[in-house]
């Protein structure tokens, strides 16, 4: 059994992400067992497996301790922690090839608070496992803004300390497919997404780091010279779409390959 969480900020496609790829890897005739393990979801455009929801409901917990939406999601998913091993033997019934983790969209409840990184290995412990974290290309239409998102990737991954795929959700918005066709789609993502002249090795630092920020001009040398190191370019899908499904299940399983 492969684990693959779903990581990313708020509206960054990993509901519609977790669908698309159960989808694409039943179509190869690979099980899978879809898990939502956020207890404040609304809607969701699948059908979960194992649901937190069943657990713990975060809407129920804000009316009860009287907290607003964070305050209640916050305690929803200390609360979830109690129900771990519960949550583990509904995934190990399903006795799929890959089980698909949504993680909550406020993601600094998995990924800065002691709990998600518990949470997370608890529920993958005796498997391999691997996280997809993913951008929204409409956030980094600019070099500054790459090097935020990128450095919020970074800093999950450090938290979570599972091998990490980066992932450019939503292209489709950014290019016309109408106009260029999902074949060419992804080789002009890579000619205008300014993430990608960031992380591309064969451009100097000095070409793309960013003189936009109030941050010394060196140190966004050195921070570029960090990232290009720690992650490589990001993997072009659009979710929806159902476009680059196969490089990222291919940079899933040579992530799930060098799991220790």
């Amino acid at each position: 059994m492969n684990v693959v969480f779903i990581a990313g900020p708020a509206g960054s496609g990993k509901s519609t992400l977790t669908s698309t790829l159960a989808t694409w890897l039943e179509s190869f005739e690979r099980s899978t067992c879809k898990v939502n393990l956020d207890p404040a979801a609304e809607l969701l455009p699948y059908v979960p497996d194992v649901d937190a929801r069943r657990y713990v409901n975060a809407r129920d917990i804000m009316v009860e301790r009287g907290l607003g939406p964070n305050g209640a999601l916050v305690a929803s998913m200390d609360e979830l922690l109690n129900y771990t091993a519960d949550i583990r033997t509904e995934i190990e019934e399903c006795a799929s090839d890959y089980v698909l983790v949504d993680l909550p969209g406020q993601l600094e409840i998995v990924a800065f608070r002691l709990l998600g990184p518990k949470l997370l290995h608890e529920l993958s412990s005796g498997y391999k496992a691997a996280m997809v974290f993913l951008i929204d290309a409409r956030l980094v239409s600019r070099i500054h803004s790459a090097y935020s998102l990128l450095l919020l990737a970074l800093s999950t991954m450090y938290r979570i300390n599972i091998p990490t795929v980066v992932a450019l959700n939503k292209v489709d918005t950014v290019v016309d497919v109408s106009k260029y066709g999902q074949s060419k789609l992804l080789e002009r993502v890579y000619e205008v997404a300014p993430i990608y002249k960031l992380l591309a090795e064969e451009r100097e630092c000095a070409s793309v780091a960013t003189r936009e920020v109030f941050i010394d001009f060196s140190v966004s040398l050195q921070l570029c010279e960090v990232l290009r190191q720690a992650i490589k370019p990001p993997v072009p899908v659009s979710a929806k779409e159902g476009i680059g499904m196969d490089l990222l299940i291919a940079e899933i399983e040579n992530s799930l390959a060098s799991y220790e």
